[in-house]
């Protein structure tokens, strides 16, 4: 029994001594060991970096940092720049980065991703000043945006290399105008579409004027022209009509007269409550006079 014991106890033993030997590091890892407070290097002082899978410590002596090697998205909000026009903006970006260099990295940030975004972001700002300030408001959402990425990502990667980081990508998300900013841009918006919407109106009156009086004139020489179509015509047929009649006097004087006073009496008697105050022996009347008589 007292041996079983002691074999428990050893193996144990050796369990424990096994854990605090080996340490495992998985794909999405990266490790230093520290020894003695500092980190372990090769020859030529380089750090020695260990990858994926299982290794040997030294128990009690050896301290083991890991570090994640995937990219990190750090969301910067509401940060305050502005522009060339002297007008501030609110932007909203983000950085993709990822660990490069784990030994300065640890040096710099002692492994803490909130002491990293930290300085991260104050040299990012730094950049971003740097870059709005040389647009303005207009050509910071113009084509040109893509542009302006690029150089961010670049400059702001530039500048965090002594974190022992790499800058994948910057990315601006939204760009707003504080509110005493954005009630000036808007009033000058609204006054520059009200100066446009005067002049469009004010050209469009001027056309308008100028339309109608080219229609009037238009119109004028038209009815003129019309008129006197009407007139020639109304002659010629007024000449025919004298010419008809002429060859039909010429044919019956007689009945073209007696013709022509049944005009005028239908024309005289146009009502019942007409009424005539003539001599009867007059020749407005000579057909009723001698309509009982024959010649």
């Amino acid at each position: 029994m007292g041996k079983l014991n002691n074999f428990l106890l050893a193996l144990a033993l050796a369990i424990g001594i096994a854990s605090l030997s080996f340490f495992t590091v998985y794909e999405t890892e990266r490790a230093l060991i520290f020894r003695f407070k500092r980190i372990k290097t090769e020859s030529g002082n380089v750090a020695v970096i260990y990858g994926p899978g299982l290794h040997a410590k030294i128990p009690f002596v050896d301290e083991v940092n890991l570090f994640d090697t995937r990219m990190n998205i750090f969301d910067i909000q509401a940060s305050r720049i502005t522009t060339v026009e002297k007008k501030d903006v609110l932007v909203d970006y983000y950085i993709l980065w990822k660990i490069k260099d784990y030994s300065l990295y640890y040096k710099r940030t002692q492994n803490l991703k909130s002491k990293t975004e930290g300085l991260l972001r104050e040299k990012a700002n730094a950049i971003l000043k740097i870059e709005f300030g040389r647009l303005t408001i207009k050509e910071v959402v113009s084509s040109a945006r893509n542009e302006l990425m690029e150089r961010l990502r670049k400059f702001t990667n530039q500048n965090s290399e002594d974190l022992g980081i790499e800058v994948i990508d910057v990315r601006v998300k939204r760009i707003n105008l504080p509110n005493e900013v954005s009630d000036s841009v808007y009033n000058r918006m609204r006054a520059e579409r009200q100066r446009k919407a005067n002049s469009f109106r004010a050209d469009g009156t001027k056309d308008s004027t100028s339309m109608r009086a080219d229609a009037e004139r238009d119109t004028t020489i038209i009815l003129a022209k019309a008129r006197s179509e009407a007139n020639r015509i109304r002659g010629e047929g007024d000449a025919k009509a004298m010419e008809i009649y002429s060859a039909a006097y010429s044919k019956n004087p007689q009945f073209y007269d007696f013709y022509k006073s049944l005009q005028s009496y239908k024309n005289s008697f146009n009502s019942k409550d007409d009424i005539l105050i003539l001599k009867p022996e007059g020749d407005f009347f000579k057909y009723f006079n001698n309509a009982g008589k024959r010649d």
